[in-house]
């Protein structure tokens, strides 16, 4: 996708770590679209290294900015501000199903992905 760079190498213990580049705001809650409640399902812990990223939930929104390390349950759709940098980490299994949902959705959407998924 334009403006996004993502990068994940899946560890041993069954987690995965996802280095994203955002380069375009873009609300993204159309790509979960399939999942339980239409949003992500799999827990993240990450660290905003630069510039601030939103999560929303049903009825509230979190965001982080530079600096700040988070947790977010399950239950989510993220919205990524240009020029934010991130690191999470996820459990992979829960990760590769999102992966999988996101993908058809971008597919149906005629979005070419490089890549093609975790």
């Amino acid at each position: 996708m334009d403006g996004l760079d993502v990068r994940t190498e899946h560890l041993e213990g069954g987690y995965s770590v996802c280095f994203e580049e955002h380069g375009a705001d873009a609300d993204l809650a159309a790509l979960f679209r399939g999942l339980p409640d239409d949003r992500a399902q799999v827990p993240r812990w990450g660290y905003v290294i630069d510039g601030r990223v939103t999560f929303r939930f049903a009825g509230r929104e979190e965001t982080y900015e530079a600096g700040d390390a988070y947790y977010v349950p399950p239950g989510h759709t993220p919205v990524h501000h240009a020029g934010a940098e991130i690191v999470e980490f996820s459990p992979t299994d829960g990760l590769r199903e999102t992966i999988a949902v996101v993908m058809r959705n971008l597919e149906a959407g005629g979005i070419a992905v490089a890549g093609g998924g975790a």
